[in-house]
């Protein structure tokens, strides 16, 4: 018997649960106690739902008959003390029915206006009045049992009657009805204010998400031409040299403008189409730098759709040109590579040139890409700058965005 008990109680938790999570679902319930029951559950606000669903996660399964054990000793505490001081003579295992019979039901009438708060206050004159008539009818129909099976005669105690009705009223008024309406009204203050301190929260966050994007476009803004004109004068110093190699040069250039101006036009970009724009500026700077430049792109066929805020990755490659490779008279090597490692997306710039330079830390390109890396991964990205034994290495860490 107890078993089936439980494994009924753990259906019935299950059912309210999903219906709470997903009010739809209600409808779906048996016909019966449990159709009436998850109704009421849906027509709570998305608010009052919630934190029922959080109440009932605190005490779910066996969790709940630890309060329940300690609020009925409680009850039987005080439906003894009541016996002693008021009516000694009076049968102390009905004291303790009465006592627990009263106590539980005003603690489940409190629990049902503390969670159905919004609907009580729209009907609150209606909800009262129902509580107080079937507490009076409770307690007509507990005294006709007692009187039955008491051993008074039934003429002698009708006159009890008015009396007992008054006193119930009284006492539903003062147990239930009041505790109610301070319930609802201070559940009611709540609410307004959580929902007032929601709509700011998420204006906020629609301000910041605005504030976000036009400071993109901003940095956006300022890398366009400091890569167009940094790419035109290698351009204009090898029509200054008379270089052979101006088809090449030109074909070159072709492919990163037509990248770049893409990419510079988009939040974000897939790895592969990254490394394609990376491979035409490092073609376009090694007609311009000869043998003094020898590079290196090594993307895992599995990274190439993963995304990345665009011309992020050129930057570092840029600034391994600038501070890294060109002041070397010997020259270096430059490799861009990407690797995944917990769920992070590791992308490194190694440079071989003439090493990490104490202007280059706080430059603007960098700045500006540290900046980025915060507006689009606030607090869960990095860019980093170490010094090799030969060179530097630029490493950039965040989350994989598929």
């Amino acid at each position: 018997m107890w078993r089936k008990f439980v494994q009924w109680y753990q259906e019935w938790e299950r059912e309210q649960m999903a219906v709470l999570a997903c009010p739809s679902l209600a409808s779906r319930t048996p016909l019966g106690y449990r159709r009436f029951i998850a109704t009421g559950l849906a027509q709570l606000s998305e608010i009052e739902r919630q934190q029922l669903a959080d109440f009932s996660l605190k005490y779910k399964g066996s969790k709940i008959w630890i309060p329940v054990a300690w609020m009925a000793l409680a009850f039987s505490v005080t439906g003894l003390l009541l016996q002693l001081a008021l009516a000694p003579n009076f049968p102390l295992h009905k004291a303790l029915i009465g006592a627990n019979a009263i106590g539980f039901t005003c603690l489940t009438m409190w629990i049902g206006a503390w969670f159905n708060y919004r609907q009580l206050s729209q009907r609150m004159v209606r909800a009262l009045g129902r509580t107080i008539l079937l507490a009076i009818v409770g307690g007509l129909f507990g005294f006709v049992i007692a009187m039955l099976t008491g051993d008074g005669g039934m003429e002698a105690e009708l006159h009890k009657i008015p009396r007992i009705v008054g006193i119930i009223g009284v006492g539903s008024v003062l147990l239930l009805g009041v505790p109610m309406m301070l319930i609802t009204i201070f559940r009611n203050r709540q609410y307004a204010s959580l929902t007032a301190a929601l709509q700011r929260d998420a204006e906020q966050d629609r301000l910041a998400r605005a504030l976000s994007e036009t400071q993109l476009r901003l940095l956006r803004a300022q890398i366009e031409p400091h890569f167009l004109f940094n790419t035109l004068g290698a351009v204009q110093q090898l029509a200054e040299q008379g270089a052979p190699r101006a088809a090449e040069l030109t074909a070159n250039l072709i492919a990163f403008l037509r990248a770049s101006l893409d990419e510079m036009r988009s939040d974000t970009v897939t790895l592969a189409d990254d490394f394609k724009l990376i491979d035409a500026y490092l073609r376009v700077m090694h007609v311009r730098l000869g043998s003094r430049l020898r590079f290196t792109l090594v993307l895992p066929t599995e990274l190439a759709q993963l995304r990345l805020p665009s011309m992020l990755l050129l930057t570092l490659v840029e600034n391994a040109i600038k501070h890294g490779i060109e002041p070397a008279l010997r020259g270096g090597e430059v490799t861009v590579s990407a690797e995944q490692v917990d769920g992070m997306l590791h992308l490194r710039v190694e440079d071989s040139g003439i090493g990490l330079q104490d202007d280059v830390v706080d430059g603007t390109g960098l700045s500006n890409a540290r900046r980025r890396l915060e507006l689009a991964h606030p607090g869960t990205a990095t860019l980093s700058l170490s010094a090799l034994e030969d060179g530097t290495l630029a490493e950039i860490a965040l989350p994989v965005a598929p």
